[in-house]
């Protein structure tokens, strides 16, 4: 196997990791007692982890290990928590805050792995700058393969998709055994200063700079809204959820070949604003859409995240690249990624699960503590079917084909009793089963009518305000300069390095 393709194939597992379980994650944990709280939390590790990840890469896997071990190790160890925290789930009245310590844990050996695969796949070209872009849209392409094996599997609001992440960073780490070998730079000393970019806050002497990088961090508190709830308004329009929210990431790829040409004709801060402006549209079609259940405007609001992330982001890495020193370009990025996705996203998904909090009435609370009632007696109840082996996967299949083949009447059949005669051997784990399926149709009911009467106008009306309130301060306060609009031929090249 080439090292191209080798390189392809662990870009590709890397993004489907993540995509197998950080969009959908609520869609399930909502179900086993996870709160507004408790899902700020989930979605504030990462970023914690985040912050930390660069100082194990560059002090310690960097220096000490050759880059693949390293990822072997991390995947394999990540696989494993994965699978513990699902251990967790469970149980009888899950902790939510034990699973985020897990979760967190996992995070630590994940992020770091974001830096490794580009380190094992950069120092592995002749070309980095060539070759990196088709190396790193396999990325991409695995997180949207992620989003459609959630649909096509019917994992996305079950367990299974936990199960799903375990397996594939297992199989991550054993592939990364094969990868090309990656020797640890032993050149230089690298310090702790440079890993947290210390010397490139020089560069928010500049007053342009300073202001795109609080516009920055600013824009990325609404951004956590999006991954943090936008599964759940999806989940309620009846849309697949991972098909539906692999959307984004698809127009990603489009919007990411648009950007030299119009990189080349707006320059940066148009380029900017219309990346800020459509994260307003974004959560507007959100605020109207959700309460009425239109789902084109849930859908349409999933699509532009390649104009919001492309155009912002993206930008934003190049502008960081031109206004940067050549010695310090490095660490600005790194300082960029820190503040941003760190810090900003941190402060949004705090803010996110306050704003949920306040948007969730008591009745959407009551309705979620039954479903984890139920889902504690569907489990206390399931430990009773007695059928084992390939007995029990008879039984499974027969009570699927006929819940699926009969009309249910509050889930008993019609012809239940004579079902019952005909498989007399199964009677009592019949019934068991047919009890369970009862309770699966009450948490269906109760979990619609639990994201009904969320107040979404107001969930998605607070950050549309704030993203608009950050335009309003980027256009009042950036101005254009010679360095900000390139040549068209420089602009054209740019993202490839971004």
């Amino acid at each position: 196997m080439s090292v191209f393709v080798r390189l392809c194939i662990m870009m590709f597992l890397q993004f489907f990791v993540w995509g197998a379980w950080y969009v959908t994650a609520p869609n399930f944990l909502g179900t086993i007692g996870f709160d507004a709280t408790d899902f700020s939390w989930t979605y504030s590790v990462g970023p914690l982890a985040g912050i930390i990840a660069p100082l194990f890469v560059g002090m310690i896997a960097d220096r000490f290990f050759s880059a693949q071990k390293v990822l072997a190790v991390l995947h394999l160890a990540g696989g494993g928590l994965m699978l513990y925290a699902t251990t967790q789930m469970t149980g009888k009245a899950p902790s939510a805050d034990l699973i985020n310590i897990i979760f967190f844990v996992y995070m630590l050996t994940y992020f770091p792995t974001l830096a490794l695969t580009n380190t094992v796949a950069m120092k592995n070209m002749t070309n980095s700058n060539k070759q990196f872009p088709y190396v790193r849209v396999f990325g991409t392409i695995g997180w949207i393969a992620a989003g459609l094996a959630l649909t096509f599997l019917k994992f996305e609001t079950t367990i299974e998709m936990f199960y799903l992440t375990s397996g594939a960073a297992i199989l991550l780490g054993v592939f990364s055994f094969a990868l090309p070998a990656t020797p640890p730079n032993t050149d230089s000393q690298v310090t702790v200063g440079q890993l947290l970019g210390i010397d490139a806050f020089k560069i928010l002497k500049d007053k342009n700079y300073l202001i795109f990088m609080i516009s920055s961090v600013l824009i990325c508190i609404p951004l956590a809204f999006y991954y943090q709830i936008a599964s759940r308004v999806v989940e309620m329009v009846d849309l697949p959820i991972g098909l539906t929210m692999s959307y984004g990431q698809i127009s990603e790829i489009l919007f990411m070949l648009c950007i030299p040409f119009f990189f080349a004709r707006l320059g940066v801060k148009k380029m900017l604003a219309v990346g800020m402006a459509v994260w307003t549209l974004r959560y507007l079609l959100f605020a109207f859409g959700a309460p009425n259940q239109t789902s084109s405007m849930i859908i349409l609001g999933v699509v532009v995240h390649g104009i919001c992330y492309d155009f912002f982001f993206v930008t934003g890495q190049i502008y960081t690249d031109m206004k940067s020193p050549e010695p310090i370009r490095a660490q600005a990025q790194g300082l960029l990624v820190m503040l941003t996705l760190g810090v900003g996203m941190f402060i949004g998904a705090q803010v996110a699960g306050k704003i949920e909090l306040y948007s969730t009435p008591a009745e959407a609370v009551a309705m979620q503590k039954k479903q984890a009632e139920n889902n504690d007696q569907i489990k206390a109840i399931s430990a009773n079917i007695s059928a084992q082996g390939t007995d029990r996967e008879f039984l499974d299949k027969l009570a699927t084909d006929y819940f699926a083949a009969v009309n249910l009447s509050n889930g008993i059949a019609v012809s239940w009793e004579q079902f019952l005669a005909f498989h007399s051997k199964f009677t009592t784990d019949l019934q068991i089963i047919n009890e369970i399926n009862v309770l699966q149709i009450e948490n269906q009911k109760n979990r619609k009518k639990e994201l009904q009467s969320i107040d979404w106008k107001t969930l998605w009306g607070i950050p549309a305000i704030f993203a608009g309130c950050v335009l309003g301060f980027f256009l009042l306060t950036f101005k254009n300069d010679s360095q900000d609009a390139p040549e068209a031929d420089d602009a054209a090249s740019e993202p490839a390095t971004a």
